[in-house]
Order: structure tokens, then C-alpha cells, then sequence
């Protein structure tokens, strides 16, 4: 089954967000904007320096400043001062030396913000500047000054099949080129910060946006030395993360400044800091050579990833393990050799971004895969289809994964897409300027979910009625514009056949939910659904037991519906006319008069492969896209007209919500490929603010967009609907990059495409139209 989602079709199955009223009219109160009487505002100094030695920090002028309540360093971190998700590298305040130029020296908690911002000022650090290292190949060098104990090297990747080399020379044809992918910024609406509240039992309560509140609290509990249970992290709702709240941010200041204070702490960084101090995605540097034989079949491939991770390590293993394992794509190659290095600069934090490492390589390997097609004369997508992964092969990497004809569907929905069946007469039109050329790409993908073998991917929830006679469903993940709770809602809906009204979801909170693990790599829909699927028919078993000794009625006679439980024979008439009636028992009725909790819980983990093929993925989402482009060559400018997106991910819950994550999805994919770009020099940064660094706005994103979902899996695939979040933005690249190349007959090597890299000398004698080549 397929479903061809626009704004309007997919508006047939519409479902109303239950965040989405208070978020339009902005009535909703994101975590940034909690405040108490008697708070004070929080406020960190960072490094001057990419790279130096500290000599003495000095804070007694500040300390003296009235309104002043609490001066932090780092001799006033109880435990340990460090942080970091899986390598806990980072100083939460530097001791002797900084290694970027958001590392924090010290932080302050003063009566209003003005007070604090003096007072930072106040405060005297003696530095003495180091070399900075900012390229990463220049960090490698043996001469190079350790950044860290262990060197400059974070980690490295190795996978190899076959003998590459080997089969090289028995290749027809052979492209090798190196690709070079941007720093780009996650460019949320809300910038860290938070509320950070001492309780008077000694507790602290911490209301800041985070991908994975469990990990925080565990992370915070080694920092301030107290108990994991001491410590409450409200973690939802989030003004957009897109994976940069992930890690910790100001929640060790917030804390510790509270805590020294006694008195309720704001902090909320402004664009600057959080540029200065936010994680951003890896730039990449990737050379691949790949060769095909005269029938145009994949023979070798060989891969060399070079990271830039920055100062810290935060989650660059893992990105690089991500990058390692989809640098082959979805396609059948023998002879396989990709090595990667993720490096240690003094650039900013790189880390967790939506894609994950997958970005960077499918725009290289899908570059390679157009230009061997040209070597070999061929239609690009039908050699692609020639080379596509079948439908039982083997992961990426050799690893037993669910099998699926996605690759396939994906690629036969682009060959019939009306995007790609204008591709042949794209050049026809008249009237066109000489200077502004028409070209149509594209490209397919495959991307893994869930955190991949060897990593704890655990998760669960709680299903209760509660004394309020909800049905209250409690997860430990966060809503931060994904449309979580919509999600949720419709799956409550539709599991017990009740009203909105019926239902109270709790996420996003370490004392009310469980521990479900991180909202993150596309985990989060596919475990929801898992879980719910486990603890249905135990929830309801309890129910009907319940109402069977309130009623006497056997429960095989009854079933859950709105407002309660009902007769089965009453049920669906009752619907019918609009649930005028009434059920048998009412869920408040059924919550006050039960003899015990009706409460079930699950434990699950996210579906793995058996193999031990550390990162490797066990479920994956397929995607193809087709775009049309205009470049004008006299300003260099691209500008993207249409855009078709395949994926298929299984059953679709909230269409709506589908649609929004491909739609948003490809909007800051079209930024990676077109605009983004976070430039540093000597380790400071270029562009601070968003009047120097564009994102896409709404007469940059194309007039003309649609999806098929692709819901069908094979039979008996019990693992449900997979994650798309991260899935829309993975393949615009490369097809932007192939539609440039059919309108200018220019390849493209280095994203953002810039217009120096378009614009050419135009005869005014020549029409326009695609770009035809000879």
C-alpha cells in the first residue's frame, strides 16, 4: 500500500497535534520560558582563545559586585568535572587549559541579567595562547601538539571485503573523487537554557530541553555528586533540537549555581553563546574511488572519511560508525575497503545532527554512482537499478538485517514520478533566459534505526488508570516538534477505541515516566509502538476484569470504547449515533471503585542484529528523492522548484505528521546543500548570528512538494512502523547536486554550493533550457 501525501490529501486523515492549538497561538510555555519569584539569572564565561593555557582565574572583584549571589570555577564542582553522553572528555569548568572558544572558565548567578553580564566582566583570566589546530590533517600529524592525553586521534573505522585493490584493476571503468561536506548549525528556534530549582528536601529540579532526560540526570548526578533520585529532570516541551540538546549543555552551570545559591536559577543563552557553545554537524572531507565493469556492475569501492570532531568528543565515534556503515548505500558492491578518522581540532564541538554521519557520505557515494554512470554512457537511475540491494541481502556491512523491498519501492516510485518523467523534455521550453538553466536529479537512500549493535538501546512505558479515570500513558521520551504526542494519541486511540479526553500522556519527565531511553535515531515511533503492542491486551484484560466484578457482566461481553466500558453488542451503535449514550461504566467510576491499581508495564529493546558488527543496524527506512532546479549563471544562484520524496517506513500512524517530518526534513537538507556553512578561522568563528549565517526560509523552499509513503512490509514483519525523522534529509543533497550538474554540466564536489562555483561567461546569442552536453 502507497499513499501519496500533499498538505491536502493527507489533511483527510488530519488529527489535531494536542500541542498544536497552544503552539500556534504561543500560548505554550517551552521549558526556557519557566520563571519563580526570587530567581536569579545564570550566565557563563567562555574562553577568549581557540587553544590556551590558563594561568589564574580571578573572581573576587565579581564576587563583590552588588546582586551578585554565586560565583562558580572549577574548584566548585563537588564531583567530577567532566561531561560527555559516551566519553565524558569535556570540562564542565576548565581548569588549566581551554580548547575552544566555548569552553567555560566560570559562571555567575546574579539578581537580574544586566548584574551577571557585569560581573562576568569583572572576572580576570590570564591566559597564554597556544597553536590552534583547525585542520583536522594537520591535528594527525606526529608533530602536532596533543590536544588530549590520548592524542589528537577520537577514533578510527575500519571495514573491509574482498580485496578492493585487487579488483580495481580489473575494473572498465573507475571515478575517484573527495568530497567536502559544511559545519552546519542545528539553528533551533529555542537556544539552551533552563531552570534549575533547589527543593527544600534537598532535591533539585531541573526544567531544561533535552533529547534524553535519564542521561542528563545521570550525568548531572556525577558532577554534583548526589543520588540519580535526587535529582528531577523535566526535559519537555523543546523549542527544536534536531539532535543539539542531546548532549548536556548549561544544565552543570544552572546546577551548580543553584545549588551554591540556594535560590532558583534561569539561564538562556542567546544566539551568540549558543552558536559559540552548541554542537554542530561534522564537517567531512571524503575521498571514494569506485569501479564498475563494462556491463556496468559494481565492483570496488574504497572510502576515506576524515571528521572533524572539534574540542570534544561528545558522540563523534558513533557518527563516524553511522558514516562508515552507509558509505556503501543500498547497493551491491564486492570488493568494499572504508577506513574513517574522527579528529580532535580546536573548532567547535561537532556532534549528534539529524542524519547522523549519513548526510555527509550519501552525498559523496550518490556523486560517485552519477559519475560512473556517465563514464559508462548510462541512464544514472538505471544503473542504480541495475546495482540495487534485493530484497534478503545482507546489511551494509555483512550483517543479518529485516528484510524489505524497500530499496526497490523507493526507486520505482522516483522512475514514475512526474518529476522525473519531465527530466527528458526539461530542455524543450521556450522563452527561456540564456542564463538560467533547468536541471532535474536524483537519488536513494537507506538509513539505519535505533542506536545500532553493542549499544544499550533499551526502552519501555506504563499504562494506568489513573484516580482521575484517565487512561494514562507514561514514556520517558520528549517532544521537541516531532509530533510525539500526536503520535501517541492516535496509537492510544486507536488501541482502546476512546475519546481525547480519555487519554493523559506523560513524556519527559524523570519522576513520572519510566526510562524509555534517548528521542533519538529514529527510535522513538518504532519503540512507542512496541511497546504499546506488548501492554495493550494486558491493560485491557485488567480493565474488563475490573468492570466485570463492578457489573457482573462477563468480560468477553464488554470491550473499551469512549468515555468507558461497553456492551460489544451496544458499542458500535452508540458510535453511529455520534456516543449519545452511555457506556456501562464509566473510567472514573471503574478508577474509584477498583480494588487495586490497574497498571501494566513493558521493558523492551530496540530491534538489533544478531551479528556483532559493532553500530550496525538491524531495521532500515528507504528514501528516494527527485528534484527540479533553476540555477541563473550570472548570479550562481540555485533555486530548487519541486521536490518528490519516496520513503518507505511502513504504516503510516499520523500522516500529517509524516508529511511535516519529510517537508521539514528536506527544508534543512536544502540549507546543508545550498547556504549553511559555520565558518571558523583559527578556531573563532565567522558567522555568529542569523544575519550572517542563512538558514532556508519560506521563498527558498520549494512552491511544488509531495511524498508517496510506502506503508507495505513484507509479511509477517512484526516490528511495525520505523522512525522517519531523520530519513527526509538524507538524500536532498546528491540529487540537488545531479539536478545542477543536467542544468550546467558542472559536478559538484563541496557543499554549500556556492556561486562561485556556477557562475559562468553567457552568450546572449545561445537559448536556455537544460544544459546539453557535446
Amino acid at each position: 500500500m502507497t499513499m501519496l501525501l500533499t498538505k491536502e490529501t493527507a489533511g483527510t486523515r488530519w488529527h489535531i497535534r494536542p500541542d498544536g492549538p497552544e503552539k500556534v497561538t504561543g500560548a505554550l510555555s517551552y521549558l526556557t520560558d519557566r520563571h519563580m519569584d526570587g530567581m536569579l539569572h545564570g550566565k557563563v564565561l567562555r574562553s577568549e582563545h581557540a587553544h590556551a593555557w590558563i594561568l589564574s582565574i580571578r573572581t573576587d572583584i565579581a564576587e563583590k559586585l552588588p546582586g551578585v549571589r554565586a560565583v562558580i570555577t572549577c574548584k566548585d564542582v563537588p564531583g567530577m568535572n567532566r561531561f560527555g553522553i559516551a566519553i565524558p572528555d569535556q570540562p564542565v569548568l576548565c581548569e588549566d587549559r581551554v580548547r575552544y572558544v566555548g569552553d567555560a572558565v566560570a559562571a555567575v548567578a546574579a539578581d537580574s541579567l544586566d548584574i551577571a553580564e557585569k560581573a562576568l566582566e569583572l572576572i580576570e583570566v590570564t591566559y597564554v595562547q597556544l597553536p590552534v589546530l583547525e585542520d583536522p590533517e594537520e591535528a594527525m600529524k606526529p608533530e602536532a601538539l596533543k590536544l588530549h592525553p590520548s592524542g589528537n586521534v577520537l577514533h578510527r573505522t575500519n571495514y573491509k571485503r574482498g580485496d578492493a585493490e585487487a579488483a580495481f584493476r580489473e575494473c572498465a571503468f573507475v571515478v575517484e573523487e573527495t568530497y567536502y561536506t559544511p559545519r552546519q548549525m542545528h539553528a533551533y528556534m529555542e537556544t539552551e537554557g533552563g531552570l534549575f530549582v533547589p527543593e527544600a528536601d534537598g532535591r533539585l529540579t531541573v526544567y531544561a530541553p533535552t533529547q534524553h532526560g535519564y542521561k542528563d540526570r545521570m550525568q548531572l548526578s556525577r558532577i554534583l555528586a548526589m543520588p540519580e533520585e535526587d535529582i528531577r529532570i523535566v526535559s519537555s516541551p523543546i523549542g527544536g533540537s534536531f539532535g543539539g540538546k542531546d548532549e548536556l549543555n548549561i544544565q552543570p552551570f544552572g546546577a551548580l549555581l543553584a545549588l551554591k545559591s540556594g535560590r532558583p536559577v534561569k539561564i538562556h543563552q542567546n544566539r551568540w553563546e549558543s552558536v559559540r557553545s552548541g554542537l554542530k554537524r561534522h564537517p567531512m572531507k571524503i575521498t571514494m574511488r569506485t569501479g564498475a565493469n563494462a556491463e556496468g556492475r559494481l565492483v570496488a569501492h574504497q572510502v576515506r572519511i576524515i571528521a572533524d570532531t572539534g574540542a570534544y568528543a561528545t558522540l563523534g565515534p558513533a557518527v563516524l560508525n553511522f558514516a562508515t556503515e552507509h558509505a556503501m548505500g543500498p547497493y551491491r558492491m564486492i570488493h568494499v575497503d572504508v577506513e574513517g578518522v574522527s579528529v580532535y581540532t580546536n573548532n567547535g564541538v561537532s556532534g549528534e545532527f539529524r542524519g547522523f554521519g549519513g548526510n555527509q557520505v550519501i552525498f559523496a557515494l550518490e556523486g560517485q554512482i552519477d559519475r560512473l554512470a556517465a563514464k559508462l554512457g548510462m541512464d544514472p537511475w538505471e544503473f542504480r537499478s541495475m546495482n540495487l540491494r534485493e530484497k534478503d541481502d545482507p546489511g551494509p556491512m555483512g550483517q543479518r538485517i529485516v528484510a524489505t523491498e524497500g530499496a526497490r519501492q523507493v526507486w520505482n516510485s522516483i522512475n514514475q514520478s512526474d518529476v522525473w518523467l519531465r527530466k527528458a523534455s526539461c530542455g524543450s521550453r521556450e522563452g527561456q533566459l540564456p542564463w538560467i538553466h533547468r536541471g532535474i536529479g536524483a537519488s536513494v537512500a537507506m538509513h539505519g534505526s535505533g542506536l545500532g549493535f553493542g549499544l544499550p538501546d533499551f526502552g519501555g512505558g506504563k499504562l494506568c488508570l489513573n484516580r482521575s479515570g484517565k487512561i494514562e500513558a507514561a514514556f520517558g521520551y520528549e517532544e521537541f516538534g516531532q509530533g510525539l504526542l500526536s503520535t501517541l494519541q492516535i496509537m492510544l486511540l486507536d488501541h482502546f477505541g476512546c475519546d481525547k479526553e480519555d487519554v493523559e500522556m506523560i513524556i519527559g519527565d524523570t519522576d513520572r515516566a519510566p526510562h524509555s531511553g534517548s528521542s533519538t535515531a529514529s527510535r522513538a515511533t518504532t519503540m512507542l509502538w512496541q511497546a504499546l503492542q506488548r501492554m495493550r491486551q494486558p491493560f485491557v484484560d485488567k480493565l474488563l476484569k475490573e468492570a466485570a466484578r463492578q457489573t457482573g457482566v462477563a468480560a468477553e461481553e464488554m470491550e473499551t470504547g469512549p468515555r468507558g466500558i461497553w456492551m460489544r453488542s451496544e458499542l458500535q451503535a452508540a458510535k453511529e449515533e455520534g456516543n449519545k449514550s452511555v457506556p456501562l461504566v464509566t473510567y472514573k467510576h471503574l478508577a474509584d471503585e477498583a480494588q487495586e491499581p490497574i497498571r501494566v508495564a513493558s521493558q523492551i529493546h530496540f530491534p538489533t542484529t544478531p551479528d556483532a558488527v559493532v553500530g550496525g543496524h538491524f531495521l532500515y527506512t528507504y528514501t528516494g528523492v527527485a528534484v527540479e532546479v533553476e540555477v541563473d549563471t550570472l548570479t550562481g544562484r540555485v533555486r530548487v522548484l519541486d521536490q518528490f520524496h519516496a520513503v518507505a517506513a511502513g504504516p503510516v500512524i499520523n500522516p500529517m505528521g509524516f508529511l511535516g517530518q519529510i517537508e521539514g526534513g528536506s527544508s534543512m537538507a536544502l540549507g546543508f546543500t545550498l547556504m549553511e556553512d559555520a565558518l571558523m578561522v583559527s578556531g573563532h568563528y565567522v558567522t555568529r548570528n542569523l544575519d550572517a549565517y542563512l538558514v532556508p526560509t519560506l521563498p527558498d523552499t520549494p512552491a511544488k512538494f509531495s511524498l508517496e509513503a510506502i506503508e507495505e512490509l513484507p509479511e509477517g514483519d512484526p516490528y511495525g512502523p520505523r522512525g522517519i525523522g531523520e530519513i527526509g534529509t538524507v538524500a536532498v543533497a546528491p540529487a540537488i547536486a545531479a539536478a545542477v550538474r543536467d542544468a550546467t554540466n558542472r559536478w559538484v564536489t563541496r557543499l554549500p554550493i556556492t556561486p562561485e562555483q556556477l557562475i559562468e561567461t553567457v552568450d546572449l546569442g545561445k537559448g536556455g533550457g537544460c544544459y546539453e552536453e557535446g
